[in-house]
């Protein structure tokens, strides 16, 4: 199994307050800056390739971030053409994961059903998530979609979220979207200020959490450069008690 991470955006910043202030505003200070980027993932099994995300759609500008690529041009420089992508895994609905969606045409789009009825999703490729394979360790539902790939209900940032936890050679990476934008939230416990079910958000991180202190986990985030840094190095994600 290969891992590779599409670059799209860098040169972003978020104060802490916004990181770290959905409980509690409290929690975070407004001049305390942490960086930015966006990036999504691509998962080649050796039989399928498979995306988690799909970035903006074309032409897209992200507010006060540098354009490194377009998402498709992105994925070609990585070697891999439209056409071969044969499952896309939608974390959430945002527009910075979901944008790209329409230029896949051999794909199954896989994404919780809340989060297709907002996107308006349909048609005979559109997947939507009823995670019939149970447990996937500490997360109750889950959905097996390839050989060592899995698609898990964690509900709050939106309505549908999911994560993916793919296992390759004696380690667990997680796309986990937004569960946190910087991995210091993680580390500190806090949530974002974006979610749109607080408690199922509260839930999530709290089984991120015990997932990542029970097995050895590369945590790839989408909105911090650490997810390329995690990935390149395959940093196993330390939490303290």
């Amino acid at each position: 199994m290969k891992i590779k991470a599409v670059r799209l955006f860098e040169g972003g910043e978020f104060n802490e307050e916004f990181l770290f202030g959905g409980e509690n505003k409290a929690d975070g200070r407004k001049d305390v800056m942490y960086p930015g980027s966006l990036q999504n993932y691509v998962i080649d099994t050796g039989d399928e390739v498979i995306l988690v995300d799909t970035g903006f759609a074309e032409g897209s500008d992200f507010k006060g971030y540098r354009k490194v690529n377009e998402y498709v041009p992105g994925l070609e420089a990585l070697g891999y053409k439209p056409e071969q992508v044969s499952k896309i895994l939608v974390t959430h609905k945002h527009p910075d994961h979901s944008g790209a969606l329409s230029e896949f045409p051999n794909a199954k789009i896989y994404i919780g059903p809340e989060d297709a009825d907002a996107l308006k999703l349909t048609g005979d490729n559109i997947i939507r998530a009823a995670y019939p394979d149970g447990a996937y360790h500490n997360f109750p539902e889950s959905q097996k979609v390839a050989d060592g790939v899995y698609f898990i209900k964690a509900r709050g940032h939106t309505k549908g979220n999911s994560i993916i936890i793919a296992e390759s050679d004696g380690l667990y990476y997680m796309f986990h979207g937004d569960v946190t934008y910087v991995d210091a939230a993680l580390h500190a416990n806090k949530l974002s200020i974006v979610f749109e079910d607080l408690a199922a958000a509260r839930e999530t991180l709290d089984r991120v959490r015990e997932f990542v202190k029970n097995n050895p986990t590369v945590y790839l985030s989408t909105h911090t450069p650490e997810g390329v840094t995690n990935l390149e190095g395959k940093i196993v994600m330390k939490l303290e008690d």
